[in-house]
């Protein structure tokens, strides 16, 4: 392919994307760094855990993505007598023809919402970790695949804890990204209520974008350069997080290909044909963070997972 066909696609990439972010933002007003990195980890696979207070647009921000590429979307609401069979799916007996039939649970979709997923017993979260990990599903035996696009975004709320179930390392580990929403500003606000004074903008929201055209912003992002030196900046950087004095588990590997991928994804995002320190210096908070297990040294004197990353991004050599 040409340089000007690259830089065709290139274009016509960046308008797709474009034209995504856009019909999201109609509906989630004034996020548009949430929207960005909701979109990053889409286009690499990954799966988000969006932890906020209630109110702030989590449910709405999952519906928002799903409605504007036209993916199928499934939400479970997770309660602590949620089963797994909830949400994979169970065989159930047919006497006509005197077998057994797997029924699919809401798993087997494109988007899935797992609202308020630490409410549901370590049981039940453990159901999702075969899906987000290798994107198939082990029932009684036999092996289902899932959607290419499959992408989880959990919610929960990080203030009530009364009836809850913290999420454990293997499945934290398992989401490339952890983030909140936070308030909009007054200006913001008051433009959500104008944009809801007669009905909800999700109601009329259409897709923008079709299936095949995001799986070729995935291929896309896969192509966006990153130079040795920034690969080498990236395990560094992971790489401190498991020799600091204060961190008693630091990131995995896994950590580390999804900081990479990532900062290809918010590079295409953003226009620019390759990667940049700075975007893997903004990614390093919500991918590695909620990966760190501190000390109970650390703990109990008021440390927290983000304060030493940040001290190790700023400790960190940076590729000139």
């Amino acid at each position: 392919m040409s340089t000007s066909e690259l830089t065709t696609n290139f274009e016509n990439i960046r308008t797709n994307i474009a034209r995504l972010q856009a019909n999201v933002a109609m509906v989630m007003r004034g996020n548009q760094k949430p929207i960005e990195w909701l979109l990053t980890a889409f286009f690499t696979g990954g799966h988000v855990l969006l932890e906020d207070v209630p109110g702030t647009g989590k449910t709405t921000l999952a519906k928002s993505l799903a409605g504007s590429i036209a993916a199928d979307f499934k939400r479970v609401q997770f309660t602590p007598d949620l089963l797994p069979t909830d949400i994979l799916g169970v065989s159930i007996f047919n006497q006509n023809t005197q077998d057994f039939r797997f029924r699919k649970g809401p798993i087997f979709t494109q988007i899935l919402l797992a609202d308020e997923i630490n409410r549901a017993s370590p049981r039940t979260q453990s159901a999702l970790l075969e899906a987000m990990g290798e994107n198939q599903v082990s029932v009684e035996g036999d092996r289902f695949a899932l959607d290419d696009l499959f992408f989880v975004i959990a919610t929960q709320n990080p203030i009530e804890f009364h009836g809850t179930y913290p999420l454990p390392e293997a499945q934290m580990d398992r989401f490339a990204m952890r983030f909140s929403l936070g308030y909009v500003s007054e200006a913001e606000e008051l433009e959500i209520l104008s944009s809801q004074a007669v009905s909800h903008p999700i109601d009329v929201l259409q897709p923008c974008l079709s299936l095949d055209e995001v799986r070729a912003i995935k291929t896309a992002a896969i192509n966006i350069r990153i130079t040795d030196e920034l690969q080498r900046y990236i395990v560094r950087l992971v790489s401190a997080t498991r020799h600091h004095p204060d961190i008693q588990m630091g990131a995995s590997p896994r950590a580390t290909i999804a900081l990479m991928k990532s900062a290809q994804a918010l590079a295409l995002i953003r226009g620019i044909e390759f990667v940049t320190p700075d975007i893997i210096q903004e990614l390093a908070l919500p991918i590695i963070a909620h990966r760190l297990a501190l000390n109970s040294d650390s703990t109990f004197s008021g440390s927290s997972a983000m304060n030493l990353l940040q001290t190790i991004i700023e400790n960190t050599a940076v590729p000139v």
